[in-house]
């Protein structure tokens, strides 16, 4: 099966639902993705794109708990239409992107990266500490107030 690679700039517009499918993290979200044009009169608002995206696994631990509604985000995935019948037996369908990757929209926000920060659905498990072997170093100010290891 053919799967259409996909790129999409915009704003997360729903609350961001966390949930589990069998042993699988699963993060869903709508986005849209605005569209304008400058004008002589300023700026004029175009078309909109709106999305619903899917994480699954890994991407979906890493944006459990971490993005909100109004957050700015590039979205890269693959594409791909559901069709099915509404309450009143017609046809619709919808556009739906299963991310492999999401991340803030640099050119609209600032964050600070924490690879090692856990997610929200890692908190929930109990964590065992090492047991450290070697003592502690020894620290000592030197003249200028720096710290200094032995």
């Amino acid at each position: 099966m053919f799967e259409t690679p996909f790129t999409v700039v915009g704003n997360v517009i729903t609350d961001v639902v966390a949930r589990r499918a069998g042993e699988s993290n699963v993060v869903t979200f709508r986005m849209a993705s605005n569209s304008r044009k400058k004008t002589d009169d300023g700026w004029e608002p175009g078309n909109s794109l709106y999305v619903t995206v899917n994480c699954w696994g890994r991407v979906a631990d890493g944006v459990a708990g971490r993005l909100f509604k109004g957050d700015p985000v590039v979205v890269v995935g693959y594409i791909y239409t559901s069709e099915y019948l509404d309450k009143e037996g017609n046809r619709r369908s919808s556009m739906e992107v299963r991310a492999t990757s999401i991340g803030p929209d640099m050119a609209r926000s600032q964050v600070k990266i924490d690879p090692r920060r856990p997610s929200p659905m890692e908190l929930d498990q109990p964590k065992e500490e090492p047991e450290s072997t070697s003592p502690e170093p020894l620290e000592t100010e030197n003249s200028d107030g720096l710290v200094l290891s032995a």
